[in-house]
């Protein structure tokens, strides 16, 4: 093995559903990998939402939001517009820009987020304690389906 220096970091690999876990009630997140290993360039993670489960609620923050939907449909919020994403769509919010996203359906839907840059895992303990003390809820805006 090889030791990291500033120029090589060693690899990760991950089996499926491994890395930090942040459970959250009706959400959970597993992080990637994160700004220590990648030299704060960037931080992912994955999301996962219950069915009929609201997101974190309309935010805005420095860092760029990169999502790719990889189960189920997630529902995006990007300044004031919904889109509803099933899995294989890509979501870019720039940093700066309003943003939400939720989960409107009867099944488990997951993302995958990469935070640019990194060390957005630094918040979550921050952001577990929010959940917790506002546990998830159903999604307030219907989609069409459910008029």
């Amino acid at each position: 093995m090889s030791e990291a220096t500033p120029d090589r970091r060693p690899p990760i690999i991950l089996a499926p559903a491994e890395g930090r876990e942040y459970p959250m009630g009706r959400i959970q997140a597993v992080f990637k990998a994160d700004g220590a290993e990648t030299a704060g360039r960037y931080s992912i993670s994955e999301w996962w939402l219950e069915p009929r489960t609201a997101g974190p609620g309309r935010h805005s923050h420095p860092e760029d939001d990169v999502f790719y939907v990889i189960e189920g449909t997630m529902s995006f919020l990007t300044d004031d517009r919904w889109t509803d994403a099933p899995a294989g769509s890509f979501v870019l919010v720039p940093g700066g820009i309003a943003h939400d996203f939720e989960n409107r359906s009867a099944a488990r839907a997951g993302v995958l987020n990469i935070s640019v840059p990194g060390a957005f895992e630094e918040l979550m303990p921050g952001i577990v304690e929010w959940f917790t003390e506002n546990p998830p809820q159903a999604p307030t805006r219907r989609t069409p389906s459910e008029t």
